[in-house]
């Protein structure tokens, strides 16, 4: 019995010291926060991303961290595909310690995480995907925005574009949730603004498998004045590449969404097409004080200019570092508390809020020209749009969400 008995309470007595796992031992002086994206599949987005969020968690921390503790990024790559995102965020909870979960940047995969954080009720903060859907008809009371969306966006274009002359105009969009979002808001927002204008050609390639030569045969044949563009990336080179061999854009305005982000515009170099009128990030010209102090700090960490994934991450961790503060805990009911409505001041592309009505940040974004400028794509002649004044008033946003 007492050999039985020094064993019980040996066991007991080591059971403090069992409970100071590695896991456990890190949690008491850390905070945990989980971080998914499709770092193989998109990495000329993804890559700057991850240094963004990157320079962002050191700069915290060497500030004395928040709530007086280190922040800490725990990040795994969904390879692009929506079952992995869930089951990597599973895991970011569950084993590693997560406070919460950022990330993603297709619109499939925000989406299917977003629907995880609502059954599993986390707080998710969207960093990157652009649908419509994951704030309005599929928003739920535990995913944030961050990124200006595909509506706030292509309602800026549609200002631009209404300034045109051109009346009948064509549309070529991936085929998923982000492109059929893209289209549709410049519709409604373009003829909104232009009655008069009528849409005479919609092509819809599929995302990265774009078919460039009888899509721009399918634009030319409708004769359109000016045409309205969404493909990104190795769709995006195959467009201008096909689209410039068959004078497609000759006399012809395009209004393009994205194409002034460096991450898609450099990959063009000299074939860079002249005066599109795009959104993107002029990112070594912006000369605010809080830009260059952070492009400064992104240059002598990592070599290079950022890019607009860079800013997307960085933005991103200032606002959970923002909202954690604010609600004093890390508890996911506090830290929604206070999300809504948070202001982030002091980022490098100025202040912006989330807004509660439907859970949408008023970042904006950079609208502007493409040019060659020197013989390098360049974002020219452009401008800050400030995304509140491109979204629907709260009152209007939050009859756009399913009841909660």
């Amino acid at each position: 019995m007492t050999l039985i008995r020094r064993t019980v309470l040996g066991a007991l007595a080591a059971l403090p010291l069992a409970a100071l796992s590695p896991q456990l031992a890190r949690a008491a002086d850390t905070i945990v926060l989980g971080e998914v994206n499709s770092y193989t599949r998109l990495p000329a987005f993804t890559e700057p991303y991850r240094k963004g969020w990157e320079l962002a968690v050191e700069q915290i921390n060497a500030n004395g961290g928040v709530l007086g503790k280190q922040l800490e990024v725990i990040a795994r790559d969904d390879t692009g595909d929506p079952a992995t995102a869930i089951r990597i965020a599973e895991e970011l909870i569950a084993k590693e310690g997560a406070v919460m979960i950022f990330g993603t940047f297709l619109s499939n995969i925000g989406l299917a995480v977003a629907d995880f954080a609502n059954q599993k009720q986390v707080f998710f903060l969207a960093s990157e995907p652009l649908s419509d859907a994951l704030v309005w008809s599929k928003g739920n009371r535990y995913t944030y925005r961050l990124r200006p969306s595909t509506h706030m966006q292509a309602a800026m274009l549609a200002e631009q574009a209404a300034k045109l002359d051109a009346v009948k105009w064509a549309t070529v969009a991936p085929n998923y949730a982000y492109g059929q979002d893209a289209v549709k808001a410049f519709k409604e927002e373009l003829s909104r603004l232009r009655p008069d204008v009528e849409f005479v050609e919609e092509q819809w390639p599929p995302v990265f498998k774009i078919d460039a030569g009888p899509t721009v045969r399918a634009l030319e044949a409708a004769k359109p004045d000016a045409i309205y563009n969404v493909t990104f990336g190795g769709d995006l080179a195959k467009f201008v590449r096909e689209g410039s061999l068959r004078y497609l854009f000759d006399d012809r305005p395009v209004v393009s969404l994205l194409t002034g982000e460096p991450e898609y515009l450099e990959p063009l170099q000299g074939e860079t097409p002249n005066g599109w009128i795009v959104t993107g990030y002029p990112s070594t010209d912006i000369d605010t004080p809080e830009h260059k102090a952070f492009a400064e700090a992104y240059i002598a960490k990592f070599g290079e200019a950022p890019k607009t994934g860079s800013i997307v991450g960085y933005n991103s961790v200032l606002s959970i570092a923002a909202a954690i503060t604010k609600a004093g805990s890390t508890e996911t009911e506090a830290m929604l508390a206070a999300m809504e409505g948070l202001e982030v001041t002091s980022s490098p592309t100025g202040p912006f809020m989330f807004r509660a009505a439907d859970h949408q940040s008023t970042m904006g974004a950079y609208v502007g020209k493409t040019a060659l400028v020197d013989g390098q794509p360049k974002m020219v002649d452009w401008f800050y749009a400030d995304g509140a004044a491109y979204l629907p008033s709260e009152e209007e946003a939050a009859k756009l969400r399913p009841a909660e």
